[in-house]
């Protein structure tokens, strides 16, 4: 709590200073809500102080719920999306829709109107692309992690392919759950992030 009075309190400060970009809302689930972890450790708050240090003056609103499908993010966003009139979104939603077997069809129909719903208020949007382990069938986590650059496509949203890349089946990087990725791994998602929200910004 300390930590986020903080943040509001520099974002506050900026912004009477014109020195505000605008706000940056991460839709996500428990990998961006750093289950498991303080969540000063998780990527979104590693996000926050790079933005910080190379200039980029975004107030940062992680509105993500760990367990959280992508019809439960795309029943949050209108509210979000009124409250924050964010400049950027970023959508990490879907791994749970996976692990629960749903419609890969019914995930692209709700990344899409997600996307659409942010670009609509003039949002870029950022999709943050997952896949499955391969236990659960060729043909399923085929279909599952083609849903993300057919959105990316459909929509024009920017997208990383795999968030977990370098991170995901490697033991020492994940919790012992082996689903969440690990302290140590934060700084590789963000990363991964970094490379494709850099040009949106």
């Amino acid at each position: 709590m300390r930590a986020w009075r903080i943040t509001a309190l520099v974002a506050l400060l900026l912004w009477a200073q014109g020195a505000v970009a605008g706000t940056l809302l991460v839709l996500g689930d428990s990998i961006s809500a750093a289950f498991g972890l303080d969540t000063r450790q998780g990527w979104v708050s590693l996000l926050e102080q790079r933005l910080a240090a190379e200039g980029f003056a975004y107030q940062v609103v992680n509105a993500s719920v760990s367990g959280d499908t992508s019809a439960g993010g795309l029943a949050r966003l209108p509210t979000l999306l009124a409250e924050h009139r964010p400049q950027l979104v970023i959508v990490e939603l879907g791994g749970n829709d996976g692990l629960r077997g749903q419609a890969p069809a019914q995930l692209q129909q709700n990344l899409a109107a997600m996307v659409q719903q942010s670009q609509k208020i003039g949002a870029k949007v950022l999709i943050l692309g997952m896949q499955l382990p391969p236990n659960y069938g060729v043909r399923y986590t085929t279909a599952f992690a083609a849903v993300f650059p057919q959105v990316a496509n459909q929509t024009g949203a920017a997208l990383v392919p795999f968030l977990l890349e370098g991170v995901g089946g490697v033991p020492a990087l994940m919790q012992d759950d082996g689903i969440h990725p690990g302290a140590a791994a934060q700084a590789q998602l963000l990363d991964n992030v970094w490379l494709s929200l850099k040009p949106l910004l």
